[in-house]
């Protein structure tokens, strides 16, 4: 399937059939994420992905509308984001390049800390478009989900310097499923361009 025939048929997973996606394809997803682009190869982020009783039990709950969909799906996959910028700037040296760090000090960090902090958490959602087009690539059944208690989540994952920005519930569609294409159309604007 090329990439115009994946845009065609993914979409956001309503009802999962709760089958578990296999340890090779997870660690393939896992390694996708690792490799996600981002600005000066600022890599701001953190991924956890969480399964089983945690994700039924923790994680479900704090998930809002969502609640039933990370209960049916294989994982839940968390996306955090650095909480210090001066976390960052000490540890950029060890992987982003000496010129895109001048870039960053006279471009982003030259326009205050709230702007890097916007910046910063712009990279995570540049991850998140990766992962929804490799999880369709891969056959995996994705649900991005805003609507959940990023503070609630962060309760119960590591105290570690990140916070949780965004979830994506991955597994495999329920055949009955009726957001799929084929039984409710994707509605999209037309695109005009200049």
């Amino acid at each position: 399937m090329n990439f115009f025939e994946i845009a065609q048929t993914r979409y956001t997973t309503k009802a999962y059939n709760g089958a578990r996606i296999a340890e090779p394809t997870l660690d393939q997803l896992k390694e996708i994420l690792r490799l996600a682009p981002s600005s000066i190869n600022s890599q701001p982020w953190e991924f956890v992905f969480e399964d089983g009783q945690r994700k039924d039990e923790v994680f479900a709950p704090l998930s809002l509308i969502n609640e039933a969909r990370v209960r049916q799906a294989s994982h839940v996959v968390i996306f955090r984001v650095l909480d210090s910028v001066e976390r960052f700037e000490e540890q950029a040296p060890s992987y982003v390049s000496e010129g895109r760090r001048a870039f960053y000090s006279k471009y982003i960090k030259s326009q205050g800390e709230g702007h890097v902090q916007s910046w910063m958490e712009h990279q995570v959602y540049v991850a998140l478009g990766y992962f929804l087009a490799a999880c369709a690539a891969m056959g995996v059944d994705s649900t991005p989900m805003e609507g959940i208690l990023p503070a609630e989540y962060d309760k119960h994952l590591p105290q570690d310097g990140y916070h949780t920005l965004f979830a994506v519930a991955i597994g495999y569609r329920d055949p009955e499923d009726s957001n799929q294409p084929d039984r409710t159309p994707k509605k999209r604007k037309t695109t005009v361009i200049l």
